[in-house]
C-alpha cells in the first residue's frame, strides 16, 4: 500500500519516463509534489524501491526504472504519462504548406488495432510540427483503430513517428511483423519476448519472439483535427 505522495511520485516518474525517456531530476520531483527539500524525495525513492516499484539503475546519473504500478491506478493515471505534443486542427486540407516549411511525407494508414499490410508508399505531405528538430528523420501515420485510445491516440489522428529500430521499454512504436504487418503498439521486452501492449482493456496483448518483431520508429507527437 502507498502512500499519497509515494503514488503520486511513482506516477509523476512513469509519465516523465513515457514521455521523454529520461528520469526527472530531483529538483523536479521535489516541485511536483510541492515539497521544500529533496530530502523527501530521496526518502520516497527509498521506500518505492524497497516495494518494488521502481529500481535505480546502476552506473546512470538519477537513472530510474518504473518496474510496476499500483493496482489502484486508473487507465488515465497510467496512459496520461504518454503525452506527445498534440497539434490540434493541424491538417486542415485548405492550409498550404509554405515553400521554406519542413515537411513529413505520410506513408499511408497504421493500425492500432488489427495489424494491417505493411506502411511502404508516401500518399501525402504534411508540416513539420515546429516543437521537432528539423534535421530529424520523420514520417507520419493515419491511425486506423481504437486500440490506444487510453493513450490519447484516437483513429483518424496522424501520428508523427521520428524513424529509429530501436526504442526503449514502454515507448509507442511502428512495430513489423514478420516483415509484412505494422502496427502502433507499446512495446515491452524481457528476455527473449517481445510484448506489443494496446492502451485499451477491449485489446490483448500481442506476445512475440524477438526475431518476429522489428521497430520502425518512436511516437513522438500528433496531429488531430476537429
Amino acid at each position: 500500500m502507498l502512500t499519497k505522495k509515494q503514488k503520486n511520485l511513482l506516477l509523476f516518474i512513469n509519465k516523465r519516463l513515457r514521455g521523454s525517456g529520461v528520469s526527472p531530476s530531483y529538483e523536479e520531483m521535489k516541485q511536483s509534489l510541492n515539497l521544500k527539500s529533496k530530502s523527501g524525495i530521496h526518502r520516497l525513492i527509498s521506500a518505492l524501491e524497497e516495494r518494488g516499484f521502481i529500481k535505480r539503475l546502476a552506473h546512470k546519473a538519477r537513472a530510474l526504472e518504473v518496474i510496476k504500478l499500483p493496482e489502484t491506478a486508473s487507465a488515465n493515471d497510467i496512459y496520461n504519462s504518454f503525452s506527445p505534443s498534440v497539434i490540434k486542427g493541424g491538417l486542415d486540407d485548405e492550409k498550404l504548406i509554405s515553400d521554406d516549411e519542413p515537411e513529413v511525407p505520410v506513408l499511408g494508414k497504421i493500425a492500432a488495432g488489427t495489424p494491417v499490410e505493411a506502411i511502404q508508399n508516401e500518399v501525402s505531405r504534411i508540416p513539420l510540427p515546429s516543437n521537432l528538430e528539423k534535421n530529424g528523420d520523420y514520417f507520419g501515420l493515419k491511425v486506423q483503430g481504437d486500440s490506444m485510445i487510453d493513450a490519447g491516440i484516437n483513429e483518424g489522428d496522424t501520428v508523427i513517428i521520428r524513424r529509429t529500430d530501436t526504442a526503449d521499454n514502454g515507448k509507442i512504436v511502428v512495430a513489423l511483423i514478420d516483415e509484412q504487418e505494422a502496427m502502433l503498439k507499446r512495446i515491452r521486452k524481457k528476455g527473449k519476448v517481445v510484448a506489443l501492449e494496446s492502451a485499451n482493456k477491449n485489446y490483448e496483448t500481442k506476445i512475440f519472439g524477438p526475431d518476429r518483431v522489428k521497430v520502425q520508429g518512436v511516437l513522438v507527437s500528433l496531429y488531430r483535427n476537429f
